[in-house]
């Protein structure tokens, strides 16, 4: 498993939703909320594909937070 960690601070829960929507189909995701953090875990295959899949859905929840309205930041 992985841990992806991102800061709530930067990324809107619609954001980090949304890419783990995108990603899902790729590997087993898992969001935990922490008080500073949304921690996402990954699971897949191999531990390769578990860092490939967290990259690119910290990526595109960055891409999805930097065009999402700033009323919908914590």
């Amino acid at each position: 498993m992985t841990e992806l960690r991102l800061n709530r601070a930067l990324y809107p829960r619609a954001a980090v939703d949304a890419a783990v929507l995108v990603y899902a189909p790729y590997g087993a995701l898992e969001v935990v909320e922490e008080q500073a953090h949304w921690v996402v875990r990954v699971t897949a295959a191999s531990r390769d594909r578990e860092r490939r899949i967290a990259g690119q859905l910290g990526n595109y929840s960055l891409g999805l937070s930097a065009t999402s309205p700033a009323e919908s930041r914590p």
